[in-house]
């Protein structure tokens, strides 16, 4: 390990000492926060596991009837009967904080009037599987957008836990070591310069009392 370069003196050995409690403080608040990080990202992604499949489930499900209609009805007409819709959604994009990290927060509003049907066309040329893949669209916007906050949430705090680590591991492996190294390096060295010193103390007292006698 490097040593840092400094001036082998007291006050420096004070501040290398004090610069070495902050680093271990911050290091165990770092290594909490990953900590929790990490627990609430395991949580997320479980979560969004199974949101996840049961979003494809049903989108596989509108799809497959959407198919059949297509297959039953003329491109035109089911063309014309999707073509304009009944609901109208707000999405209003906030933020929350999660351990320091403002993930986004996506609530919405339906502004069309309330209870209103979500079929736009009449039941006279259309089939039945059309009705089935509106309805079941209609009901999935709430889990889709839930789906999308949780992957960004999980995603945005991925890269902070990513971050967190190269800064515990900075500390624990490269900082704290080299003010340890460079702490012991001081504490040698004034040791030395101690002994030293009081040799030469020795040697001048000694010459000293030879001359008296």
């Amino acid at each position: 390990m490097a040593l840092m370069r400094v001036n082998p003196t007291r006050m420096e050995l004070s501040r290398l000492k004090k610069r070495l409690a902050v680093a271990i403080r911050g290091h165990k608040l770092l290594k909490d926060k990953r900590d929790e990080m990490m627990r609430r990202f395991v949580e997320l992604i479980k979560k969004n596991k199974e949101m996840r499949e049961q979003v494809e489930a049903r989108l596989t499900q509108a799809l497959g009837e959407f198919l059949m209609a297509r297959a039953l009805m003329s491109a035109e007409v089911l063309e014309e009967s999707v073509m304009y819709p009944t609901r109208r959604y707000d999405l209003k994009i906030s933020k929350r904080n999660i351990m320091n990290v403002n993930v986004p927060k996506i609530d919405y509003e339906e502004t069309s009037q309330e209870g209103l049907s979500p079929y736009s066309y009449g039941f006279a040329a259309t089939s039945g599987e059309l009705d089935g893949a509106v309805a079941t669209l209609s009901g999935l916007l709430p889990e889709m957008l839930e789906l999308a906050e949780i992957e960004k949430t999980s995603q945005m705090l991925a890269e902070e836990i990513e971050k967190t680590r190269r800064r515990v591991n900075a500390l624990e492996f490269i900082m704290i070591p080299q003010l340890e190294e460079t702490i012991r390096y001081i504490t040698m060295k004034m040791d030395e310069d101690e002994r030293a010193s009081r040799i030469r103390l020795m040697k001048v007292k000694d010459m000293i009392e030879q001359r008296r006698a």
